[in-house]
């Protein structure tokens, strides 16, 4: 066993694919342990107290401030939903791609021009495509 990962993570760097961090099983089912925790916690307050679970996600997530109230109010409960099912499951990349999809769509709604044009209309069908020369 590596000695290093009696106290840290190690990071495998790899050139063609993603890194690789090896860990301790301990210290890996402590964080899964933490995150299920604090992700159920947040849900009860979410299901008790809808405002203050937004103004708690909002203080962590400024950006929320940018989205209409009801895609914040939508935007939080997707983000809970995803977060502790992920939590549950160990399975955290649906909550991740939600969270940089939001983040976006907040980026979006902060240019009001920009806001504006992608709601449409839009004229035409638009352009004629080809379609594509070689095996499908």
């Amino acid at each position: 066993m590596l000695p290093t990962l009696d106290n840290a993570d190690v990071i495998l760097e790899r050139r063609d694919d993603e890194n690789l961090i090896l860990m301790r099983a301990e210290r890996f089912e402590a964080g899964a342990s933490s995150l299920r925790i604090a992700a159920r916690a947040l849900a009860i307050v979410a299901r008790r107290n809808g405002d203050l679970a937004e103004e708690v996600l909002a203080e962590e997530l400024p950006w929320l401030t940018w989205l209409p109230d009801a895609e914040r109010h939508e935007c939080v409960r997707e983000l809970l939903n995803h977060l502790i099912a992920g939590a549950d499951t160990g399975e955290l990349l649906p909550f991740a791609r939600a969270l940089t999809s939001w983040r976006s769509t907040a980026v979006v709604w902060s240019d009001p021009r920009l806001a504006r044009e992608l709601q449409g209309p839009f004229p035409g069908d638009g352009g004629e495509v080809t379609r594509p020369n070689g095996d499908v």
